[in-house]
């Protein structure tokens, strides 16, 4: 017994230039996704950290010791009134009062949202005014020590409202 399957013709045919499109379309469609992802990413790098990571690595090991010989611990608050409120403490909890101190407020991925800090002294804590959008941001703190000694440190937050 033979089983026959009926085809209906619809009066179309796939030609070879039907398939030549498809195949077009297709790669165009892959490439040009892969070309705005491209443009995406290089045009909203931020940039390098450094000029030159092998001379900045030269003392790294030297200034990091310096840095933690001298105790301090910073960390972020944003208690929700359109401030940030730095606490700067020694090992002991006791507020530091560095040289000098910038404060820059960025996001990771793009520049277009970075803010220089005004710090100003309130009980023992540094405050300043700040624009925050929901998500992920960074606090780079650079300072001086009274006693010389250079201080880096970066600090990443997620603020959501």
């Amino acid at each position: 017994m033979t089983m026959e399957t009926a085809v209906q013709d619809t009066g179309r045919k796939l030609t070879g230039w039907h398939v030549l499109a498809m195949f077009v379309g297709g790669f165009g469609l892959i490439i040009g996704v892969n070309l705005f992802m491209a443009y995406s990413a290089v045009s909203t790098f931020p940039g390098m950290e450094v000029d030159s990571s092998y001379a900045d690595s030269q003392t790294f090991d030297d200034r990091r010791l310096a840095q933690e010989a001298l105790g301090w611990n910073a960390s972020v608050e944003i208690p929700g009134d359109g401030t940030l409120v730095l606490h700067l403490v020694d090992e002991v909890g006791v507020p530091v009062a560095p040289a000098e101190l910038t404060a820059l407020l960025t996001r990771p991925t793009n520049r277009e949202e970075d803010q220089l800090l005004e710090l100003t002294r309130v009980n023992g804590a540094f405050v300043a005014p700040v624009v925050l959008g929901d998500g992920q941001w960074r606090l780079r703190l650079t300072g001086v020590a009274r006693d010389g000694t250079e201080y880096r440190h970066n600090i990443t937050f997620r603020h959501f409202e």
